[in-house]
Order: structure tokens, then C-alpha cells, then sequence
């Protein structure tokens, strides 16, 4: 007799119960919350861009030479 564990078919159905559990975004969810990651993803590259500039005079500043 197998163990509990090792029956895949009662392991099918629960996962089965569970995703039926799954509360899922709309597609007008989905896209917004996609649009938002890509432009605040936009947001924080354009930011660290300034900075690594910004830090970058501050070197070549301080010791007065260019990398």
C-alpha cells in the first residue's frame, strides 16, 4: 500500500480545489498594474542614471580626472 503522500491522483485533486480557490486579475487589471511596473521601472532607471552621473562629476571633481 502506498503512503499517503505518494498518491498522485488525490495530489491532482487537491491542487485542482485550490486553484479553483484562486481569486484571478481581470485583463484590465492585469494591464494596468503591467503598465505601472514598466513605468515605474522607467522611473527608477532614469533616476539612477542622474545619480551615477551626479556621482560621477563629484569623482572627477574631487580627484580631477575622467573614467
Amino acid at each position: 500500500m502506498a503512503a499517503e503522500w505518494m498518491k498522485p491522483a488525490k495530489f491532482l485533486r487537491e491542487v485542482r480545489s485550490e486553484a479553483a480557490k484562486v481569486t484571478w486579475p481581470s485583463r484590465k487589471e492585469t494591464l494596468i498594474t503591467t503598465g505601472l511596473v514598466f513605468g515605474l521601472s522607467a522611473l527608477a532607471a532614469a533616476f539612477f542614471f542622474v545619480a551615477d552621473q551626479v556621482v560621477g562629476l563629484a569623482i572627477r571633481a574631487i580627484f580631477g580626472f575622467g573614467f
